[in-house]
This record gives structure tokens, C-alpha cells and sequence, in this order.
């Protein structure tokens, strides 16, 4: 049955949802609940909306139509409109199904993000969904269904060659900076990389971040081919081409709800890199205390299961195991980490780590493709790096994607406002708190704002006195200096107490799945 309803414009954007309103009297009349699916008509023009219950909104006959419903309709105050109820889709039936524990056929998972893609499922129905494949889990089948179903959802780049390389961490240490020295040395080998990065969800920067620092990272598909034509590789950030765009609606829902579902990692992961047609790909994995990954066995069982189905979707897939429980690096925020790595490329004074992981990581890609003969790929990578054919190709590509090539650390601004936090008492640092050195940046501004961070002055391990610099904020702003300030005073950075936990064997190194 049509009801008529006057329309009442609500100037106010729904983030891209269609959303309506009802006053409460003729919700009850109606039996429309919170969340149902009703079909707003006018003239030859229709959408398929989700319903809001107010009683001071909008008055009884009239119908609230935010700003992305009434751009569709193009409709005005006082227009009448025609609204029916609309039935759930059958993917809410396959989302119970995976509550009760089932596993899925292909047909239902791709029912299911083809919803989320058109937006006919809420925000409850997706998070449920998620929360669904986090806690019952997927099976191997489920997930390279769900990877296929991400990447058929967006934009693919092919670029036409025999051999394309990736690499990707998993996330959740600061200043894991790795790409910036990990891309030039690729490319400059001869090997095509075209490297699409997130910018930060929850960290003081992604690398997209960082790489905008230095040059344009929001390319459009041509700009991607022809960057990639010119330089072998690009830096680019992801979510400004339509790849693997089931995810980005996927991780919008996850990210407040702090659900970690591995499932959903590793079919993020692999859609984004089997999008723009990767051949073989390196997968960091961090193990530690703050790291997504906690313990070494969980670690393990993800390496072997990125290696399963990488396989099944035509990738071939190393894994390396690396410690999570500091920071890579000195610095954290765009502008701080993009001059920490300059300054490395420049032969100045700053912290190995980055540059040793990124070579390591290189040379374990080089032997992955056969360029450079087992156990002799890093010796490669840091030839290519100490000879200047690395820096002259990262100069290579900030000039494609639109930067200044001649840019130097000393060129990058940081934040002018400072605070020095200092020990209250000596002793050894056992580990560092990422999460808290994550949140007292992100508090002090960063990503948003480029020249906000932290730079530690210490490290795991490390024998400090009572008085000594442990880091020093940056911040554009007073008040955000003030707000990291306050945060870093009630929660300390750094643990000077031994911490029962499982910690990563550095005798060891790092551990290589293939």
C-alpha cells in the first residue's frame, strides 16, 4: 500500500546513506520501525531509503528527506511524495546464517557486498555481518569468495606486465615507513610496483600520509598508468580510485566498533593487491604487545593462511614475522616520517631501522622473483640503495606524481608548538606503549594535520636516567599540544618494570613463511 507524505527538506548530508523521517504517530500508524526500508517515489524517480523515528523533527504528514535522498528525487519543501514499504533483502538471511555459525556459498557472499555496495543494507546489518565473520570465523573457501566479491566490487588497473610486485604490512606499529624505501629499491631493480596505501585509520599516519608530504598521492587511474609508465612504480593512495571499493564501506563500519576480524584482513589485504594485478607479494606481520597481532602462533596461523589463499587467487605469497612492541623508526606523523626518511636517502644522522627493515624486505622480494640469486637479495637492495639508484628514482616518482623532486628533509616543516616529555625515575625500558604513543599524536593533531607527531629520543631496551628527553611532541596548535600534554601526564609511553608477556626472539630475527 502508498501512503502520500509532504515533503520537509532536512539540509543536512547522510555521509552518501538515503535517509528519512517520520514523526512517531505515523510510524505507529504505519508499524514502520527504526531501520525499515521504505521506497520514496516522486514524479518518475525513486529510492529505497532507511527510516528515522522523531517527534520533533518533522510534524505528523510529513516526511524528512536528507540532503543525498532529495538530490535523487530533486524535490523541495511542501512537494507530496509517495513512500511503500520495502522487504529486507535476502543478504540479511545469508548474514544470519553466518550468526548461526554456517558457512556460506559464493553466490551469498557476493549477494551480501553487492548489498552493502548499493547501500541497501544498514549500518547494523553490515556491522553484524562483520562481527559475524570475526567471532564464527571463514573458511578458506568463504574468504577468497569474499576477495573476489571486494574486487569485482571496485575498479581494477592492469598494467600489462609479466611480473608486478607488492608488499603490504598488516598495520598497528607507528612508523612503519617501509614503503618509501622498499618501492624505490623495487623499481629501480627493474621490477614494476605500483604501491596503492591507505592513509591512517588509527595510527599517527598511513602512507599515504607520509608520501603526501611529498608529492600528490590522490592520483586518478590514468595518472596511476602513466606514473607507472614513467617510473615503474607509484605511491599512491587508494581510496582515490575506485579499487576494491567494498572495502573502504567495510572498514568504515569496523573501525569504530574496534573489530579485528582476520577473515576481513586478509580478504582487504588481498582484493586491494590482486586489484592492480600483483604477481607476488611480501606481507609484513607484526608481532607484539599494541600490534594487531599479539603472540607468535597467531602469527604463524595468519602467514600460512595469506599463503593458502593467495595460491587459490593466483599470488604468490611470502610472509615475514617481524616485532611489534616499539615503534620502526624515531618518528611518527606524515611530516616527521617523510623527513626521517629523507634524511636516511641524504646519508644524515637518523635512526637504521626503517632502512634495514625496507632493504630487508626488498631483498626478500627481489629473491622472490628471481632477480637476485637466495640469500643474496638484500646484499642487491642495499647496492641499489648506498649507489643513489634508489634516491634517484623516489626523486623519479614525486616528480610523476606532481612533487617537487629536489625537496630536501630540511624543506619539511614541522609543528612549531613543542613539549618535551622527560623520565620521573631511571631504569631499563622493557617496551613501549604503542598505543599510547599513537593516541597522545593522532591528540596532537597528526594525521590531519602534516606537521604533528612525535619524535622518540629513546628505545626499547635502553638504560635511561631520571630528567632524560624520552620524545618531544610537535603540534600546530596550543590547544592540541595541550590536549597530547595532558594524555601523555596520565599515561606513561614507556614500561620500567619487566611485563609478563610473549616477546619476539630478536636473536632469532625475523622468520620468513613461504
Amino acid at each position: 500500500m502508498r501512503y502520500d507524505f509532504k515533503v520537509k527538506s532536512i539540509d543536512i548530508s547522510a555521509q552518501g546513506k538515503y535517509i528519512i523521517a517520520f514523526h512517531e504517530d505515523d510510524a505507529a500508524d504505519l508499524d514502520v520501525s527504526r531501520d525499515d526500508r521504505i521506497k520514496v517515489k516522486f514524479k518518475r524517480k525513486e529510492v529505497t531509503c532507511t527510516a528515522n523515528i522523531t517527534n520533533t523533527f518533522v510534524k505528523k504528514g510529513q516526511i524528512g528527506l536528507f540532503k543525498e535522498v532529495k538530490d535523487v528525487l530533486n524535490v523541495k519543501n511542501g512537494d507530496i511524495v509517495k513512500i511503500e514499504p520495502v522487504e529486507k533483502p535476502e543478504s540479511v538471511r545469508y548474514i544470519k546464517k553466518k550468526i548461526d555459525g554456517y558457512e556460506l556459498k559464493e553466490k551469498e557472499i557476493h549477494s551480501i557486498i553487492n548489498d552493502i555496495m548499493e547501500d541497501n543494507l544498514t549500518d547494523i546489518e553490515t556491522a553484524a555481518f562483520i562481527t559475524a565473520t570475526s567471532i564464527r570465523g571463514m573458511s578458506d573457501r568463504e574468504i577468497i569468495a569474499l576477495t573476489r566479491a571486494i574486487v569485482k566490487s571496485g575498479d581494477t588497473i592492469r598494467l600489462k606486465k609479466k611480473i608486478v610486485v607488492d608488499k603490504h604490512s598488516i598495520g598497528g606499529v607507528p612508523g612503519n615507513r617501509t614503503t618509501l624505501i622498499i618501492v624505490p629499491v623495487i623499481a629501480a631493480a627493474g621490477l614494476t610496483i605500483a604501491k596503492t596505501s591507505s592513509r591512517s585509520i588509527t595510527s599517527p599516519a598511513g602512507t599515504a600520509d607520509t608520501m603526501e608530504v611529498l608529492a600528490p598521492v590522490a592520483l586518478n587511474k590514468r595518472q596511476i598508468l602513466e606514473t607507472v609508465r614513467k617510473c615503474n612504480a607509484c605511491i599512491v593512495w587508494g581510496g582515490a580510485v575506485s579499487l576494491a571499493a567494498a572495502d573502504d564501506k567495510i572498514i568504515r563500519i569496523e573501525h569504530p566498533l574496534k573489530i579485528d576480524s582476520k577473515p576481513n584482513l586478509i580478504s582487504s589485504i588481498l582484493a586491494k593487491k590482486k586489484a592492480v594485478g600483483a604477481t607476488h607479494c611480501l606481507i609484513d606481520i607484526s608481532v607484539g604487545h599494541g600490534a594487531k597481532v599479539r603472540t607468535r602462533k597467531e602469527a604463524e596461523d595468519l602467514a600460512r593462511k595469506f599463503i593458502r589463499i593467495g595460491k587459490q587467487l593466483g599470488i604468490k605469497i611470502h610472509c615475514i614475522i617481524t616485532p611489534g612492541f616499539d615503534p620502526v623508526g624515531d618518528a611518527m606523523g606524515p611530516a616527521l616520517e617523510a623527513r626521517e626518511i629523507l634524511r636516511l636517502y641524504e646519508g644524515k644522522p637518523a635512526n637504521p631501522e626503517v632502512l634495514e627493515k625496507g632493504l630487508t624486505m626488498a631483498g626478500i622480494l627481489l629473491e622472490m622473483v628471481g632477480k637476485a640469486k637466495k640469500g643474496k637479495g638484500y646484499e642487491m637492495a642495499r647496492g641499489i640503495f648506498e649507489s643513489g639508484k634508489a634516491y634517484k628514482k623516489l626523486k623519479q616518482i614525486i616528480k610523476a606524481q606532481g612533487g617537487d623532486p629536489n625537496i630536501k628533509s630540511d624543506d619539511i616543516n614541522v609543528g612549531s608548538y613543542r613539549y618535551v616529555l622527560k623520565a620521573g625515575r631511571q631504569g631499563r625500558i622493557h617496551y613501549m606503549n604503542t598505543a599510547v604513543l599513537s593516541t597522545a599524536a593522532r591528540l596532537a593533531g597528526a594525521p590531519h594535520n602534516k606537521g604533528a607527531g612525535i619524535m622518540l629520543h629513546v628505545e626499547k631496551g635502553d638504560k635511561i636516567k631520571r630528567g632524560q628527553k624520552i620524545l618531544t611532541v610537535y603540534a600546530e596548535s596550543r590547544r592540541k599540544l595541550e590536549a597530547a600534554k595532558q594524555f601523555l601526564k596520565k599515561n606513561s609511553p614507556i614500561e620500567l618494570t619487566r611485563i609478563v608477556l610473549e616477546e619476539f626472539d630478536e636473536d632469532k630475527g625475523l622468520i620468513v613463511y613461504t
